[in-house]
C-alpha cells in the first residue's frame, strides 16, 4: 500500500513515516498542503493521512480539491480540534473517516486499513486464491495452511497481486506499491521478486502469470482462464 502523509508536525509526521514503514507500507510524506494537492495530481495512492491544519493549503482545501477532480482515493483527517463541527465540514467536503489526536497507532492503522478495504469493495479482512490465504489485520500470508514468510518487497508484491486477484496488475502499480518517491524503481527488481514469489508458490496451484506487455495476474487452478 502506498500512503500519502500530509503532517505539518515534523517530530510525529517522522513518527508515523517509520511507524507506516515498519509495517512495509510505502510513504511519500509532505509538510504542507500544497505539496499535498501537487502529488495527487501526479501521483497514485492507495490512501491520503491528512492534517487538517497545514500551511499553504488547508488538508479541507486538499480534499475539496481532491474530490472535485473526481478522485475516489480514500482519505483520512488527522486533528488536534476534534470537534463535532470540523468533523462534518471535513466529511461533508469528501473525506472518509476522521481521527482526533492524540491518537493510538493501533486504531489509525485499523482505520486506515478498513478504509482501503472498502475502497477495493472487499469488506472482509480475509484474502483468498486457492491455497494462498491473507489476513489483512495481522497482514500474514498462509500457503496451504502453513505460514508464508516473505521479505518486504515480495510481501508487498504479492500483497498487491491479492489485492486485484484475476486482474492485470502492471509493473507500474507494482512499483506504486512498493517504492516512495524517495527510492529508485527498478523494473528488473521487480522481475527478481517475482521470480522468487514464482519459485515459493510452486506446486501450490497459485501461480503468477505474465501478460507481456501489461503486467502480471495472480491466477489458481480452479481459476477460468
Amino acid at each position: 500500500m502506498r500512503i500519502l502523509l500530509a503532517e505539518d508536525h515534523r517530530p510525529l509526521a517522522d513518527w508515523l513515516v517509520l511507524t507506516f514503514e515498519r509495517s512495509n507500507y510505502s510513504v511519500d510524506c509532505v509538510y504542507d498542503g500544497g505539496h499535498a494537492d501537487h502529488l495527487l495530481l501526479t501521483q497514485h495512492y492507495d490512501l491520503v493521512v491528512l492534517d487538517i491544519s497545514l500551511p499553504a493549503l488547508s488538508g479541507n482545501e486538499v480534499v475539496r480539491r481532491l474530490r472535485a477532480r473526481a478522485s475516489k482515493v480514500p482519505v483520512l483527517m488527522l486533528t488536534a480540534n476534534n470537534s463535532v463541527e470540523g468533523r462534518v465540514v471535513s466529511l461533508d467536503l469528501g473525506a472518509d473517516d476522521y481521527l482526533g489526536k492524540p491518537f493510538a497507532v493501533k486504531e489509525l492503522e485499523a482505520r486506515m486499513r478498513a478504509l482501503v478495504r472498502r475502497s477495493e469493495q472487499h469488506p472482509s479482512p480475509h484474502w483468498q486464491c486457492g491455497a494462498l490465504s491473507y489476513d489483512s489485520n495481522t497482514r500474514a500470508f498462509c500457503l496451504a495452511g502453513a505460514p508464508l514468510s516473505l521479505p518486504p518487497r515480495e510481501h508487498a508484491i504479492l500483497e498487491t497481486l491479492l489485492f486485484k486477484s484475476g486482474k492485470t496488475v502492471s509493473k507500474k502499480m507494482i512499483a506504486d506499491a512498493l517504492f516512495a518517491m524517495s527510492e529508485s524503481a527498478s523494473s528488473d527488481a521487480i522481475e527478481v521478486y517475482v521470480h522468487r514469489l514464482r519459485r515459493k508458490l510452486e506446486d501450490s496451484g497459485v501461480s503468477i502469470v505474465t501478460l507481456r506487455g501489461l503486467g502480471y495476474i495472480l491466477k489458481h487452478d480452479d481459476a477460468p482462464h
